[in-house]
């Protein structure tokens, strides 16, 4: 029966959210996108995965995706990660980008600087590491073997690898199973998109794309000052000087080649 991986892999995500209330924030939309509908993937056995539309309540004016004006420095094809600010950019020509809401687990602030996407994962599977599974065996200990990707695991539909030089940098870019956590912190894991964005995002992803992920001071000074709501959400502290964001097509735009790695894809 899928009865009992499904019930634990929803244990799993439920404890690494934090906690949040049923009430749905104001600037949240009663329209679902059409990006954001629902949508049918081929899983790791090439079986049917239903992807759930995602509410309008998580939709929230930072959450959803949107193109926008872009203030870092960074080149066309990069993408840069914001783990303070909960966003993630794609950056594009012509000083824009499109940026994703985030959720960001304590692991997502412990790397910054720059790495290289040095592997992609359609339903990857997940292990917890050790540590997990000595300080909290009654979660992690049926699953100390790993869990097979799919509708079961807490990264979600895709996942993508930072790496620095030929080391693993431990640091993740996933979906997830909660997508009520995304645009929160939470207590465990990476860096969480919509199902519906890391699977656009992975499309658009060539092996050896450049990331950059900002340090606290990096997103002060190019994010501005930000305040959490007691929904768990991030808003500005103050009116901010940028450009409003546009609707984008449910199809990134395509973007121009990253530096190219040395490590061949495949």
């Amino acid at each position: 029966m899928r009865f009992a991986p499904v019930m634990l892999a929803l244990a799993l995500g439920l404890a690494a959210c934090a906690p949040t209330t049923a009430v749905a924030p104001p600037s949240a939309s009663g329209t679902v996108p059409a990006i954001y509908q629902a949508r049918t993937d081929t899983g790791p056995g090439g079986e049917p995965i239903e992807i759930a539309a995602v509410k309008p309540a998580y939709l929230t004016e930072r959450n959803r995706r949107q193109r926008v004006v872009y203030n870092g420095g960074d080149a066309p094809g990069t993408i840069v990660v914001d783990p303070y600010a909960r966003v993630l950019y794609l950056v594009h020509e012509g000083g824009e980008a499109t940026r994703f809401g985030i959720a960001v687990g304590r692991a997502g602030t412990g790397f910054a600087g720059n790495a290289t996407i040095r592997r992609k994962a359609q339903w990857p599977s997940w292990t917890p590491t050790a540590n997990m599974v000595r300080t909290e065996p009654e979660l992690y200990g049926a699953v100390r073997d790993g869990l097979p990707g799919g509708i079961g695991n807490p990264l979600g539909s895709r996942a993508l690898y930072l790496y620095q030089g030929g080391r693993d940098t431990m640091y993740r870019i996933h979906g997830t199973m909660d997508p009520s956590s995304v645009g929160k912190a939470t207590s465990a894991g990476c860096i969480r998109l919509f199902n519906q964005d890391i699977m656009d995002l992975f499309e658009q992803t060539p092996m050896g794309t450049q990331v950059r992920v900002r340090t606290p001071a990096e997103s002060a000074a190019l994010e501005g000052p930000l305040v959490e709501t007691p929904d768990g959400y991030l808003l500005p502290a103050g009116p901010q000087p940028t450009a409003a964001a546009q609707p984008i097509p449910a199809a990134l735009p395509a973007t121009a080649s990253p530096v190219e790695s040395a490590v061949p894809a495949g």
